[in-house]
């Protein structure tokens, strides 16, 4: 089966950054971008909105997938769009779509003002049930982004890219989260930075005899459990620059503070199979609403 970067659109500021991105994406990986939009059956605004009957709006919405393909088209020569209206509830056409695709790529709008980012309950409810990656994008993401700036402090799309993060529990380091990771810092020639928090050591509050040697004592062996987990992806990407962070406090507040200079932040989620249902854990929760680098969830056994 023939795979592709799959991106979902509207006509919001955030869809087209995503599009752009996923063209970009598509190129770096060498495959085709399908731009896929998909119609309510019975949309929730038509009842508010009489002059609108669902024809009109099956229309714009195969308008807004043509357009953006046609831009695509004439942005990115030579790459090779595919476009697709879908009727049915978003999330559930988009997961599905999602397991149809290499990755998948939406769009997440900022909170001005907060410091955050609004990642709506369609794009939660994919991060948390689809089992291939999928990247959420800010509004008003650009190319130059996700690169150095030039010797003149200018925003650049040509200068080397800035480092992919990932953050890792090294007690849950599944291979397929650190493939993508390796495989994206790889495909941009950029560093990789690999994140692990710690907790501090309940002593530290009450400031015992020996913190500092316990604490020293932590750090180190924290660090060695990492370079174990990360040394056979090493040797696998040779040409990697790999940048070990072990370090102590809040997974969540270290990951975000670690991740300002990034190109592409990497985070997983575990498939939860119970009954329980589907979710997405606080680390990456954060990361979705806090970092303002594209996120990338990669879903994991």
């Amino acid at each position: 089966m023939s795979r592709s970067v799959t991106v979902g659109v509207d006509d919001s500021a955030e869809s087209r950054a995503a599009a752009e991105w996923a063209a970009r994406e598509a190129l770096l990986r060498g495959l085709p971008l399908k731009i896929m939009s998909v119609s309510e059956p019975s949309p929730r605004f038509l009842a508010r909105s009489p002059l609108l009957d669902p024809d009109t709006y099956r229309h714009w919405a195969e308008q807004v997938t043509s357009q953006s393909a046609d831009g695509i088209r004439l942005r990115h020569p030579g790459i090779e769009v595919i476009t697709e209206q879908l009727t049915g509830t978003p999330a559930d056409v988009l997961c599905e779509a999602a397991g149809l695709s290499e990755l998948l790529v939406l769009g997440s709008r900022t909170l001005r003002g907060l410091g955050g980012f609004m990642v709506g309950s369609v794009s939660l409810g994919v991060v948390a049930r689809a089992e291939r990656p999928v990247v959420l994008v800010r509004a008003g993401e650009q190319a130059a982004d996700e690169h150095d700036r030039d010797p003149a402090g200018a925003p650049s799309a040509v200068t080397p890219f800035r480092p992919v993060v990932l953050g890792l529990d090294i007690d849950q380091a599944d291979d397929t989260l650190l493939e993508f990771a390796f495989d994206a810092a790889a495909r941009r020639k950029a560093p990789l930075r690999i994140v692990h928090a710690w907790p501090e050591p309940p002593t530290s509050f009450y400031r015992f005899a020996g913190d500092a040697e316990l604490y020293d004592s932590l750090e180190r062996g924290q660090a060695t459990l990492l370079s174990k987990v990360v040394l056979p992806w090493q040797q696998r990407f040779p040409d990697v620059e790999v940048m070990e962070a072990s370090r102590c406090g809040s997974a969540a507040e270290v990951l975000v503070d670690d991740s300002r200079d990034a190109s592409l932040v990497v985070v997983g989620r575990r498939i939860r199979t119970r009954s329980f249902g589907a979710r997405i854990g606080h680390v990456t929760h954060s990361a979705l609403h806090h970092i303002a680098a594209p996120v990338a969830v990669v879903a994991h056994s």
